[in-house]
């Protein structure tokens, strides 16, 4: 099917197994973007608000024009429990689309966080009523409600692409995607990747070096890398 594009809001769109999506977020940010071989970052643009949430939902996607946060609003009707809204504009924007109000109306939809490439206001309320958020920027700069855009079309966030229905992870270290055609591969990976950081991590308790246990002096030697003593490069 092709995807319309410009002024419309796709209802209903194909999401991810919400307990699969739930499993990955509970691995971490980093733990996944490893997993899936390193893809799927959205990049140190975006930035939580508060410490320590960790949470992972479906994408709903809105597509705004700067300073214009009308189709955020469009894009509420559509969520849904599990979700998880991302917000992009046209061109480039840091002014607050989203505050309180919408955090409100979308918490109450049990929507899981917001990832915004814009701004976001009141911060303090947004911290106290525990609604995470990852954005660009900070601004108490307001918008209008005037200009059509698109929901629940794909966006581009960090030179990646997300997907309505794709899984979205975000925490303290940043945010990432998975495709939702592959949120139960990704999910193996990610389970083999933290038994092999456990093994590891057993492994350094007891003294040995990453040098050793990843090979890497053989690597340091093909790099032209050579270990002299102190005592001999004195004058």
């Amino acid at each position: 099917m092709t995807t319309p594009v410009g002024k419309v809001v796709i209802t209903d769109p194909p999401r991810a197994d919400p307990d699969t999506v739930g499993a990955l977020a509970e691995l971490g940010v980093a733990t996944v973007h490893e997993a899936q071989g390193r893809a799927g970052y959205l990049g140190t643009g975006l930035r939580p608000i508060q410490d320590g949430a960790r949470v992972g939902g479906t994408a709903v996607t809105a597509l705004c024009w700067p300073g214009d946060n009308l189709m955020i609003h469009a894009a509420v009707e559509q969520c849904a429990p599990g979700d998880l809204l991302v917000v992009t504009t046209t061109s480039p924007c840091t002014d607050g689309l989203f505050g309180e109000l919408l955090a409100t109306s979308l918490a109450t939809r049990g929507v899981r966080g917001l990832v915004t490439t814009t701004g976001v206001r009141d911060v303090a309320e947004l911290r106290e009523m525990g609604f995470p958020v990852w954005s660009a920027a900070v601004s108490a700069q307001g918008s209008v409600k005037a200009t059509a855009g698109a929901v629940n079309v794909p966006v581009v966030v960090g030179r990646q692409v997300v997907r309505p229905g794709d899984a979205v992870l975000a925490d303290d270290d940043g945010v990432v995607v998975v495709a939702r055609e592959r949120v139960d591969e990704v999910l193996a990976a990610s389970y083999a990747r933290v038994e092999k950081e456990q093994a590891a991590r057993k492994a350094f308790r007891e003294g040995e070096l990453g040098l050793d246990r990843y090979g890497l002096r053989a690597t340091l030697a093909d790099l032209g890398v050579t270990y002299v003593s102190a005592t001999e490069t004195e004058p």
